[in-house]
């Protein structure tokens, strides 16, 4: 276990890595000056002077060959200090740690929300499948991955905060306002983790040990809460990691939709603004959640289910 943990941890540490790298790389060969955008700022509208470019390019390092670019932003990244915004001159780690506790509430209600209509349509599409119901039902995940998620947004927008009045329509200011962002972000979510757990309880549903406990006399609703769903629960768990990924990309879209002050809005507003060192450090930070994630599930998915050790 404790080789597997330092492999795995080994992979991860690489695959961040990696993700610097790519984002440093890309940053350096987009369209825009981000210095002479600050510059402009600083000059309220008048033309800076080459020496304040200059000075502004001094400053952030930007001077310097392009390897002493990158090995100095990576031992820094690794020592904590993340640099400071070029827009706002505000330090890196401050704008985004404020930032994150919205976004992770938001990605963890849609999660959980997803999870759970997941359930429900695997569970009423597998009970009876050749019910009308059980077919119409099936069809539904396909439909709510297809469905954009700003459309999906700006519909709810309108029929339950201008129409009925329910929840507000923008901002982030308590729980009710987080009801509509929550419930776009789960839609895609709910959609494909449901195809996961029908798949799963199809083939659970075939198996041998099924028909035993139906011949035990045990009720329908019971064999297939007791015996079907838990086939479900192991590649949903596996999908976990894929799917906090999905949320982390997808509140990009929400948090602007609904004017969300969180990691979303913070890198839509970054990449507007040619803001490298706050593109950089939101970036990375996701991936770095994404691998975190993918190793807990992994270490996660033996104690749930046995025979995974086998394969590991």
């Amino acid at each position: 276990m404790i080789r597997r943990i330092s492999l795995r941890l080994t992979s991860g540490v690489g695959v961040v890595v990696a993700v610097f790298t790519l984002v440093f790389a890309v940053l350096r060969v987009l369209p825009g000056d981000p210095v002479s955008l600050a510059a402009n700022a600083d000059a309220g509208g008048g033309a800076p002077s080459q020496a304040t470019i200059a000075a502004l390019r001094a400053q952030y390092g930007l001077d310097r060959p392009l390897w002493q670019q990158y090995f100095s932003a990576l031992g820094d990244f690794v020592r904590g200090d993340w640099g400071t915004s070029v827009v706002t001159g505000q330090p890196v780690t401050t704008t985004l740690f404020d930032a994150l506790p919205s976004t992770a509430e938001l990605a963890l209600s849609a999660l959980v929300l997803g999870a759970v209509t997941a359930f429900v349509l695997a569970f009423v599409a597998t009970y009876r499948p050749a019910g009308a119901v059980a077919r119409a039902i099936s069809q539904i995940p396909s439909v709510l991955v297809s469905l954009p998620t700003f459309a999906v947004g700006l519909v709810l927008i309108q029929v339950f905060a201008f129409g009925f009045h329910l929840v507000p329509a923008f901002g982030d200011n308590g729980s009710a306002s987080l009801v509509l962002p929550a419930v776009t972000l789960a839609v895609p979510v709910a959609g494909y983790l449901a195809q996961i757990m029908m798949s799963g309880m199809r083939e659970a549903a075939a198996e041998p040990y099924v028909d035993v406990a139906r011949a035990k006399g045990a009720s329908e609703v019971l064999v297939h809460l007791r015996h079907v769903a838990p086939a479900a629960v192991l590649p949903a768990l596996s999908a976990l990691g894929v799917l906090v990924g999905s949320a982390l990309a997808g509140a990009v879209v929400v948090e602007t939709v609904f004017s969300r002050a969180g990691l979303g809005r913070l890198t839509q507003q970054a990449v507007a603004a040619h803001d490298g060192p706050v593109m950089l450090a939101t970036v990375v930070v996701s991936a770095a959640v994404f691998v975190v994630v993918t190793l807990a599930v992994d270490l996660i998915s033996p104690l749930v289910d046995p025979r995974s050790r086998v394969a590991a």
